[in-house]
């Protein structure tokens, strides 16, 4: 395949949509683990409502275990591991296709998918729809990350509709 037809192009830059998710994965996982102390407690007072306000009657809802907010911030640990993993898979598939047959760049998709599927599940179930509806994230007095990850949660749409819807023979 030539380096300048309009499929070549469109190509790479599924390469780089691929590439550039792998690298938030990949910095996001290193803050994650290197900072656990301060994301573990934000997480925190975020399920145990700690430093929400205006949300009193909803205040049943919170969980003061130290022990379930670890476990929820290492099962978004994990879920960010699968999706990175996925994704460096996916570029490195991608890559490797770039100059084959259609079929086989297609196939070369498949762990690029499951990182944004898996990334997409991740922020909106965790941040989305547990943390923000369920805890009140969006009205903690302190950082909230709602608009964070509803960010990301749109980028990965963009990267998965981008990689699948367009044409790249």
């Amino acid at each position: 395949m030539s380096y300048f037809t309009t499929a070549c192009l469109v190509r790479r830059s599924k390469l780089i949509v691929v590439f550039m998710a792998a690298l938030f994965g990949t910095t996001t996982l290193i803050n994650n683990i290197t900072d656990y102390t301060a994301y573990a407690e934000y997480i925190g007072r975020i399920i145990s409502m700690s430093d929400t306000v205006g949300n009193d009657s909803r205040r049943y809802r919170a969980i003061s275990s130290t022990l379930f907010h670890h476990r929820f911030y290492w099962a978004l640990i994990t879920l960010e591991t699968i999706f990175t993993c996925s994704f460096i898979v996916g570029v490195y598939q991608l890559y490797r296709k770039l100059g084959a047959p259609h079929g086989e760049f297609n196939e070369a998709k498949k762990f690029s998918i499951i990182g944004f599927i898996t990334a997409i599940f991740a922020y909106q179930i965790f941040y989305i729809i547990i943390l923000n509806e369920w805890f009140d994230l969006e009205y903690s007095k302190q950082a909230n990350a709602f608009e964070w990850a509803q960010t990301h949660i749109e980028y990965m749409f963009f990267g998965i509709i981008y990689l699948l819807a367009v044409k790249d023979t």
